[in-house]
């Protein structure tokens, strides 16, 4: 039984999209939006309503209108001041908070996502926009100032560098997206946004919000498939930075497209394979708590997810043993059920891959460690706990994104090592272990391979004023509150040398307060 309060009265069929300030009324085709969960009796797949599929000439007079509200540096956006364009920021992020509800509900219908992460997604979002809002203020004082050096005075700020193809991941259709959207913004850049494939009703809510809160062009909202939207705009070579979520091959194909991509700057965050490394010393309990939280929140739909883990062979037995019955014991449910760690996979396809992988496995001489692994459902695949695994298997070598957990064996700590040092991925790590002699050696070259060394602690992205990156084919930029601003910006000054004629212009120009670049007024 769905309760009342997240039901879906009826089907929601967007035809407003949002160009050049105008929020526009699609009329052409249309693509449904499938959730995987079921509203009936019998199990069938829930038609949530449609989006717009749209093509090229949609793509390019959003283009044109980011490039129109750019108007070569010299658009109202990028020229504003700092205090005008946070006033901006504010009162979206205003009309945002006043959408939750509706946002949260289509959150766990679309993706699937538990009911305490869909609200979880959306405050940090909410929080995620205020924290870049008070670090962006922090940044701008610290520029209010003249230095001076060899006889030449020189003003800095931090610039906008045009326009921004923008394209966010399923997962985190809300936050992940806004973490590249929000800074690109604020920094006086122009954007075209076009969602995820899943989560893209929960993004119409806000359109208005867009609308009304920013000049016109500063924000353009496409939907439609990537190849028939963002290829287009790509191949003009007029994007200067192109900010992804999502996976190496896409990143790769749309950096081809562009026709000068030494002038294009990446923001990419992209696949990881994060190992945990369970030294001969852990805390098996607490090991075992953060692995499951590690490897199967969300479904190990994330980045961030262990997606592999290695257990010393004194522990091997034990660890495996606790850790396939703690996998089943895990509650599945819809996203709305109190309690439900599992939910349904938001991807049609994803049950059927995720087996391929685990036949892959098993004839290739891994066994399944936990009695439900494997189990099908309606919309899901119970958590598969393989071992031994080993690297010509498909579950090594390939980012499952789902339920399925390859575990290896380890004698030598060389033998971990040796594989990260191999992989094509460097996001982050999970080590495990008390002892600080072993530890100390392991974290000063694990932080030479990866970005981020989790000690005792499962990886994630937060909290977000944390830097988010990674080396490799795992990202490009860094993402946190402070580094997504200089992502999306460039150091720019006015420079004069030391004689009464420049100090007095100066002087002058700062007294007229004429200039929005030449200034150190202090916001407060």
């Amino acid at each position: 039984m769905i309760p009342e309060e997240f039901q879906i009265a009826e089907e929601i069929h967007q035809k407003t999209y949002l160009i050049n300030g105008e929020l526009r009324q699609w009329t052409g085709e249309t693509s449904p939006v499938i959730s995987t969960i079921s509203s009936t009796k019998e199990y069938a797949h829930t038609v949530l309503g449609s989006i717009p599929n749209m093509g090229e000439p949609e793509a390019m007079e959003a283009l044109d209108a980011a490039l129109a509200s750019y108007n070569k540096g010299q658009g109202v956006w990028p020229t504003m001041k700092v205090k005008d364009r946070i006033e901006c920021m504010e009162a979206f992020v205003k009309k945002m908070e006043q959408k939750r509800e509706i946002v949260v509900k289509l959150l766990m219908w679309e993706i699937g996502k538990s009911k305490p992460d869909s609200y979880k997604e959306f405050d940090r979002t909410v929080e995620y926009i205020y924290d870049t809002i008070e670090e962006y203020k922090q940044l701008d004082r610290s520029c209010a100032k003249f230095q001076k050096h060899d006889g030449v005075y020189a003003h800095i700020r931090r610039g906008p560098l045009g326009v921004v193809l923008c394209l966010g991941p399923y997962n985190y259709p809300l936050n992940e997206t806004f973490a590249l959207l929000i800074p690109a913004i604020i920094m006086g850049n122009t954007t075209i946004f076009k969602p995820a494939k899943n989560g893209v009703l929960l993004i119409t809510p806000l359109l208005e919000a867009f609308q009304s809160s920013f000049p016109k062009g500063v924000v353009n909202v496409l939907f439609g498939r990537g190849r028939a939207v963002a290829a287009p705009i790509m191949k003009t070579g007029k994007v200067d930075v192109l900010a992804l979520i999502g996976n190496s091959k896409s990143a790769n194909a749309l950096q081809e497209q562009h026709p000068k991509s030494n002038r294009l700057r990446l923001v990419l965050g992209l696949e990881a394979k994060n190992p945990a490394i369970v030294l001969p010393d852990a805390d098996l309990d607490l090991t075992i708590n953060e692995c499951i939280s590690g490897t199967l929140s969300f479904n190990g739909q994330r980045c961030t997810a262990l997606k592999v883990i290695y257990v010393h062979e004194d522990l091997k037995e034990e660890f495996l043993k606790r850790f396939a019955e703690k996998v089943d014991k895990l509650k599945f449910g819809n996203p709305w059920d109190d309690g439900a760690q599992l939910t349904p996979l938001p991807e049609p396809d994803k049950p059927a891959y995720i087996q391929e992988l685990l036949d892959d496995a098993l004839a290739k001489g891994a066994k399944l460690m936990n009695k439900k692994g494997g189990k099908h459902f309606d919309n899901y695949i119970w958590p598969a706990v393989l071992y031994p695994v080993s690297k010509d298997m498909k579950v090594y070598q390939e980012e499952q994104f789902g339920p399925i957990i390859p575990v290896l064996s380890f004698k030598d700590i060389e033998e971990p090592l040796d594989d990260m040092a191999e992989s094509n991925y460097g996001q982050q790590v999970s080590l495990f272990g008390k002892d600080v002699y072993t530890l100390s050696p392991l974290i000063d070259t694990l932080a030479n391979l990866v970005c981020r060394v989790n000690l005792n602690s499962s990886c994630q992205r937060g909290p977000d004023v944390y830097p988010f990156t990674g080396r490799k084919d795992s990202a490009q930029a860094t993402l946190s509150v402070h580094d997504a601003l200089r992502s999306f910006s460039i150091r720019t000054f006015v420079a004069f040398k030391d004689n009464d004629l420049n100090n007095e212009t100066v002087e002058q120009l700062l007294e007229a307060k004429v200039s929005n670049f030449l200034s150190t007024d202090y916001i407060l």
